[in-house]
């Protein structure tokens, strides 16, 4: 029998402002940093019951909701925490899932310290962000209370006989199937990897997002009876075209990501042992490479490894190495660590976990020996420079600086793009510069019946940026059908 839900401790109720900036944050328990090097287990461990209260005791509760404002789905985030604090995480659940489908993922891996959490009015009076109220760290805990007792599969309208298609597993893609599927369209997700999930499975390591987080998701999707064919390459198996000439579909969502890695154009590049942070993670992640044994598809064993880049991939790429028996893991990264786009959080738990960050240092060219396999990389030393077109001082290298660093892997994290291949089967697309598909207000791209979001529009995504645009194309694709007739 359901419990009743409990009221906020009268001690706390009527707490005065001060009174609740007086509350200091509640640390999240972890694994021993010495032990998870060791293992590929989340290394955040969650909140108690008591810690997720406290925390959530920490709001204001303000009148503006600035935090809402920074959320890119707009989550009624103090309506939600108010419930956690009252012990009631069925409502803080309900409030949290009018907007956000996927919390449970959105809680773990979103940069809220850049988002919700960076105009929160705690931590401005504090001055200090970092004591912000955990807003994804509570977003997680009422998420995974749900997925212990169960999630039940949002209602779905009578069949209307029309037929969607979605192009990519990841968080745009399920998303926007879900909301389709919720109006009563048959939907049919076609994923080109033997599994699906999107980058949250291939490129989001386990001690981050454990992958039966993400298989729950996909499970409710089914129950909500959206058809899932794996395996199936869009542009090459089928195209666009085809989905909508030959197989009925009258609306297609291209969630396919941007999975193309990119390189660096340096000497060196063609050499055993360098590889791009796509293909190691997606190795170790989607083909088990972790296990040597049992591995169809295994990964070279490391001693010295380089990870080039300062994102979210570079810190994963650089922490699985350290978890598959590195001997010393560096980070190369060409700014300072106050410039690095990766989440502190991330920042963090490398620097824990050993690995060494090389700052204001970027390879010059690679060198390998006889064999063609990697033994060193040639770098320059750098500093920073007036701002570039992202804000950010601009790196300027150092004449004469060059160093040699001893690695043997070079793993590649600077960044991706779109796979060509839909636009190179689908000429009626148009794209931008870097290969992204062009959408209007609504996401629909230049080809009518066609919509899309996540990274092949914007880029580089977060997960919760992703889901947004899931949810506008699928409204889009909603209004759409219904105006066909």
């Amino acid at each position: 029998m359901a419990q009743p839900a409990q009221k906020e401790n009268p001690s706390t109720a009527g707490l005065r402002p001060r009174d609740r900036l007086a509350i200091p944050p509640q640390p999240m328990p972890e694994q021993d940093p010495a032990a998870r090097r060791r293992n590929f287990s989340e290394v955040a461990l969650g909140y108690t019951a008591e810690q997720a209260r406290q925390e959530a005791t920490r709001c204001l509760r303000c009148r503006n909701k600035p935090c809402v404002a920074g959320c890119p789905v707009r989550i009624d985030i103090p309506a939600f925490i108010k419930a956690v604090a009252e012990g009631d995480c069925g409502a803080a659940i309900a409030v949290i899932k009018r907007n956000s489908l996927l919390p449970a993922i959105c809680g773990r891996v979103c940069p809220q310290e850049t988002q919700c959490q960076a105009p929160c009015t705690v931590g401005k009076s504090l001055k200090d962000t970092a004591k912000s109220v955990s807003i994804g760290r509570l977003e997680r805990y009422v998420a995974d209370l749900e997925r212990a007792r169960g999630i039940a599969p949002p209602p779905v309208k009578p069949d209307t006989g029309r037929r969607v298609a979605v192009v990519g597993s990841g968080p745009a893609g399920l998303v926007a199937a879900a909301d389709v599927r919720r109006e009563g369209h048959a939907v049919t997700i076609f994923e080109a990897f033997h599994k699906p999930g999107g980058v949250m499975v291939y490129g989001i390591p386990e001690f981050r997002l454990p992958k039966a987080i993400v298989q729950a998701e996909i499970d409710t999707l089914a129950a909500m009876g959206v058809e899932l064919r794996t395996s199936f390459l869009v542009g090459r198996t089928r195209t666009l075209r085809d989905l909508m000439a030959k197989d009925g579909y009258e609306a297609v969502f291209v969630g396919a990501g941007a999975g193309l890695p990119r390189f660096m154009g340096v000497e060196g590049e063609n050499l055993v042992g360098v590889l791009s942070a796509n293909e190691y993670l997606t190795r170790v992640n989607l083909m088990g490479a972790c296990n040597p044994v049992t591995a169809d598809t295994p990964v070279m064993r490391s001693r010295r490894v380089a990870v080039v880049g300062g994102g979210n991939v570079a810190m994963d790429a650089a922490r699985t190495a350290v978890r598959l028996g590195a001997e010393s893991v560096h980070v190369v990264y060409r700014r300072t660590e106050a410039e690095m786009p990766a989440r502190i959080e991330e920042v963090h738990h490398a620097h824990e976990e050993g690995v060494v960050f090389r700052l204001l240092q970027n390879p010059k060219r690679i060198v390998g020996g006889a064999d063609g396999r990697v033994t060193g990389m040639e770098c320059l030393r750098y500093r920073l420079g007036e701002p570039d077109r992202s804000g950010r001082p601009r790196p300027v290298a150092i004449e004469g600086s060059e160093f040699m660093l001893d690695v043997d892997t070079v793993i590649v994290a600077i960044g991706n793009a779109p796979n060509p291949l839909i636009k190179r089967t689908t000429a009626e697309l148009k794209t931008n510069e870097w290969g992204g598909l062009l959408v209007d207000d609504k996401g629909m791209t230049s080809m009518p019946g066609v919509f899309a979001g996540g990274d092949i529009v914007l880029g580089s995504a977060t997960v919760i940026e992703a889901m947004g645009q899931g949810r506008v194309a699928a409204a889009a694709i909603n209004e759409y059908l219904e105006e066909k007739g």
